[in-house]
């Protein structure tokens, strides 16, 4: 199997680390998330006006209809400037919610807003009892007429705080753990009875807890079939994850080129400490480290594809990363010294990041006990 990239993969890839070199440094970054409304619309505009917003998306709909394969040429970039930027939660989780269960009238309104930057959503489906379990849901939604109430709150939603529309997981039937009567609804951000209590995350990007009262959706707002919306949520969260990974890789692989550049000049002794055998056999694990990520996200994405494939894939990939990341970001700062923790150097930054990713959508140890209960 031919693995390398095709011409427009590596124009995706060099456009975007192109981008990330020049208009997204470190002081950069710092400046956008220090001010409101915590991202930069302009970086946004121009995500869309070169068609990295569009990559996942139906070509239908004014998207590409990328694999998981050509969406890592984008989130790897993205990972290693550690851009803010409501990506994963607008288009790669609401995307692909609305892609997979979205009537082809939803899809026809929505997807083309997302490709193009006017519309920005995310996806609330994650509740405080939840731990990660998707089909742990007790938001409700109950039919009234030609509409639903719905009633509930959904925890820590990414990039909630500038979303417009909300697509959230609610229970319209079935007990708290059943996989049948769970349905995704759009939800206008200014709809009555929906409050978001916003919040800066660790690593800078925002993130709000949204509460609904008694809000009130017509029926048209389901996303397909009321009852049977898990299907599309869980192809939401995969690519989620999978995507994560992708930025998990790329912040990796910008720490260890960080820690190697630092311990070329950071001297003691009169001479580098990069010539100090023990700081030497560090870098070189945290090296394997990254590689072998590199491996494992390339094996997810041939595998993704195959649904057969893709949950044992997903695992095994998220808790490889998750081990090798907390490994990766952890050396950094010790070889750092006290700086590799201050506000004023971007390890510390990235070793939050990582950090984060190894809770996110299931942490590493969730992960590995899903894993052996599953395929061993």
């Amino acid at each position: 199997m031919d693995l390398t990239l095709s011409d427009e993969q590596k124009l995706i890839r060099q456009a975007v680390e192109r981008f990330i070199r020049n208009d997204y440094s470190f002081d950069a970054r710092k400046k956008i998330i220090g001010a409101e409304p915590g991202y930069s619309t302009a970086h946004w505009q121009t995500f869309a006006e070169l068609g990295w917003l569009g990559v996942p998306l139906p070509e239908a709909h004014g998207g590409f209809g990328g694999a998981l394969a050509d969406l890592l040429q984008v989130v790897e970039p993205f990972g290693a400037g550690m851009v803010v930027e409501p990506y994963l939660p607008s288009v790669i989780l609401a995307g692909t919610a609305i892609a997979e269960g979205g009537s082809e009238a939803q899809q026809a309104e929505l997807l083309p807003a997302i490709a193009d930057g006017t519309l920005i959503a995310a996806l609330a489906h994650g509740e405080r009892q939840s731990r990660f379990n998707p089909h742990d849901v007790q938001t409700s939604a109950r039919r009234e007429g030609d509409a639903y109430l719905l009633d509930g709150q959904k925890t820590v939603v990414p990039g909630a705080p500038w979303a417009q529309k909300f697509i959230v997981s609610a229970r319209t039937a079935g007990e708290r753990f059943d996989a049948e009567g769970i349905g995704l609804f759009v939800v206008d951000a200014d709809a009555a009875g929906l409050q978001v209590d916003s919040y800066r995350t660790a690593d800078g990007a925002r993130a709000g807890n949204v509460t609904l009262q008694q809000v009130r959706v017509p029926a048209s707002a389901a996303l397909g079939d009321p009852a049977a919306g898990l299907t599309a949520l869980t192809a939401a969260l995969d690519l989620g994850l999978a995507a994560a990974c992708g930025e998990a890789l790329g912040a990796m692989q910008a720490v260890y080129q960080r820690t190697l550049d630092y311990v070329k000049t950071r001297k003691q002794f009169d001479v580098p400490i990069g010539s100090f055998q023990v700081i030497q056999h560090r870098l070189v694990d945290m090296f394997t480290a990254v590689e072998s990520s590199r491996s494992m996200l390339t094996m997810l994405a041939v595998r993704f594809a195959d649904p057969q494939e893709r949950a044992r894939a997903l695992t095994a990939t998220k808790v490889h990363l998750g081990q090798n990341a907390r490994y990766v970001a952890q050396q950094a700062v010790q070889l750092h010294g006290g700086i590799g923790m201050t506000e004023e150097l971007d390890i510390g930054h990235y070793f939050r990041r990582l950090t984060l990713f190894c809770l996110a959508f299931g942490s590493t140890d969730e992960q590995l006990e899903t894993y052996a209960a599953e395929h061993i």
